[in-house]
C-alpha cells in the first residue's frame, strides 16, 4: 500500500514527483552527461571534486612557476541573463549561441572592474527536460567559457511545468573573478587628454530583443529569408534574418585580460564600459566621473547594417536606436594619450576591430557624440 497524507489508502497509488511533471532522472542524466564539457574549461585553479555540492577554485595556483602571488585581492562577481532573445532562439530552434551570449553578458561585465574571470555558473529553468534543447545550450555556455577562459564550476537545472509552457526556458548566469585592488578600476584617474577606444561588436547582441521582435512582427518580417541589405546575397554565404539577429555577443574578456597583464606597472587604462542596455552613450557614462566628458565622433565607427535594417523597417527614431543598441560598438577602454596606440595595436593582435572613438575633456560627466548619423 503507498500512503498519501500519512495515511493508508488500499487499491490506489499515492502520488509522485513524476506525476506533477519533474523528471528527477532526467535531470540526474542531463547533469552526468555534462561533466565532460565542464571540465574542458578547467584550469589550475580548480579542484575537481566529483559529487560536490559546489564548486571549489583557489584564488591563487599552488604550482610556483604560475603562481600570481596576489597581495590584496579582491573578488569581483556580477549575474545577468540573455533577456528575451531566448523567445527568438526557441522560434527559430536555435540554442547553442544562447549560451555564448549568456557567459558574454557576465564576463564582459567583470572584466570592466578589471578582474580575471576565475568561474562562471550557470541557471536554466525549464518546462521539461528535454536533453537535445540542454545539450545545444550546454555546448555554448561551454565554448564562451573557453572563450573567456574561465571555469565552468556548476550550475542548476530547474524543471518547473508551472511557471513555463512546453518548449519554454529562461537563462540566467553567475560569474566571479579576482583582481589587485591597486589594479582595479577607478574612474577618477580618467583624466581630460585621454582617448577612446571603441571594440567592434558582433550585431545586436543580447540588449533590446523585445524592440527587435517588435520591429519583426511590425514589418511582418521573415526570420528563415535572405536580406540582402543585411547579409549580402552571396549564395552559401548568405545568412537569413534569424541567423543574423542570432549571432552571439562577442566575449572580450580575454583579449580585455591580455592588454591588462601587458601593463604590470603603469596603468595606462583609466577606465572601461561594456556597451548593453542604455547604449554607447548611457554606459560609457558610467565609467566617467563628474568632472569630465567623452566627447565621441560618430563618424569614427562603421554602424553594421543590421542596425539600419530595423531602424527602418521599424520606423525607429534614430535617437531611440541609439538608447536601445550597441550601434556596432560592444565595449569601450578610456587609455592615457601615449598609449592609445600600442594599446589599440594589441587589442588587434587578439582580433579585435578597435576604433579610436574621441578623447576625454573637462565636463560634467557626459558622453557626447558629435555628428551623429541620422
Amino acid at each position: 500500500m503507498a500512503s498519501v497524507g500519512g495515511r493508508s489508502k488500499p487499491g490506489k497509488q499515492g502520488l509522485t514527483y513524476a506525476d506533477s511533471g519533474v523528471d528527477i532522472e532526467a535531470g540526474d542524466r542531463f547533469a552526468a552527461s555534462i561533466q565532460a564539457g565542464m571540465r574542458k574549461t578547467f584550469g589550475p585553479r580548480v579542484l575537481d571534486r566529483p559529487g560536490g555540492f559546489a564548486g571549489l577554485v583557489r584564488l591563487d595556483y599552488n604550482e610556483s612557476l604560475f603562481k600570481h602571488n596576489f597581495k590584496d585581492p579582491v573578488l569581483v562577481a556580477c549575474t545577468d541573463g540573455v533577456g528575451t532573445k531566448v523567445h527568438l532562439g526557441m522560434e527559430l530552434s536555435r540554442y547553442d549561441t544562447l549560451g555564448i551570449d549568456l557567459v558574454a553578458m557576465c564576463v564582459n561585465d567583470l572584466v570592466v572592474e578589471s578582474a580575471e574571470p576565475l568561474m562562471f555558473l550557470d541557471y536554466i529553468a525549464v518546462n521539461k527536460v528535454d536533453q537535445a534543447v540542454l545539450g545545444e545550450l550546454m555546448k555554448g555556455i561551454v565554448k564562451g567559457c573557453e572563450l573567456a577562459a574561465c571555469a565552468l564550476i556548476g550550475g542548476e537545472t530547474a524543471e518547473m511545468n508551472d511557471l513555463y509552457r512546453p518548449g519554454e526556458f529562461d537563462l540566467a548566469g553567475f560569474s566571479v573573478g579576482v583582481v589587485e585592488l591597486s589594479r582595479a578600476t577607478d574612474s577618477t584617474r580618467v583624466e581630460p587628454g585621454d582617448v577612446v577606444l571603441g571594440l567592434a561588436s558582433s550585431g545586436v547582441h543580447s540588449n533590446g530583443y523585445s524592440l527587435v521582435r517588435r520591429i519583426v512582427q511590425h514589418a511582418m518580417l521573415d526570420l528563415h529569408r535572405v536580406y540582402p541589405e543585411v547579409s549580402g546575397d552571396n549564395g552559401d554565404s548568405a545568412k537569413t534574418l534569424g541567423e543574423v539577429l542570432m549571432t552571439p555577443t562577442r566575449i572580450y574578456a580575454a583579449s580585455i585580460v591580455r592588454v591588462l597583464r601587458a601593463y604590470k606597472v603603469k596603468k595606462v587604462v583609466t577606465g572601461m564600459a561594456h556597451i548593453t542596455g542604455g547604449g554607447l552613450a548611457g554606459n560609457l557614462e558610467r565609467a566617467l566621473h563628474d568632472k569630465v566628458d567623452a566627447v565621441l565622433d560618430a563618424k569614427s565607427w562603421e554602424v553594421p547594417p543590421i542596425f539600419g535594417f530595423l531602424q527602418e523597417r521599424g520606423n525607429v527614431d534614430r535617437k531611440e536606436m541609439d538608447r536601445v543598441f550597441n550601434m556596432g560598438v560592444g565595449y569601450c577602454l578610456i587609455v592615457r594619450p601615449t598609449f592609445a596606440d600600442s594599446v589599440a595595436k594589441r587589442l588587434e593582435k587578439q582580433g579585435e576591430t578597435v576604433f579610436r572613438l574621441g578623447t576625454i575633456t573637462r565636463g560634467k560627466g557626459r558622453a557626447r557624440i558629435k555628428s551623429e548619423k541620422k
